[in-house]
């Protein structure tokens, strides 16, 4: 299972109810959920075959910003 980690501005229950449709028709995508209480806002989504470039697709579609936040090593 592959995990990515991005930093968004989806910042209360509204934006979660406004990007889960577009998440939920991600074909790699498992499960995600998103720490509104966090000051990035992180997004944290799994999936087998993970495309993180097909998330961010979707949050834009979405309306909202997102950027894959990197580890501490760059991996």
């Amino acid at each position: 299972m592959k995990k990515a980690v991005f930093k968004t501005n989806i910042n209360c229950g509204g934006c979660v109810a406004t990007v889960t449709p577009f998440l939920e028709k991600a074909n790699t995508v498992k499960n995600w959920e998103v720490d509104t209480d966090s000051k990035e806002k992180k997004l944290t989504v799994t999936g087998e075959n993970l495309d993180k470039s097909e998330v961010i697709s979707l949050v834009k579609e979405a309306g909202f910003e997102i950027k894959e936040k990197k580890s501490l090593f760059g991996f």
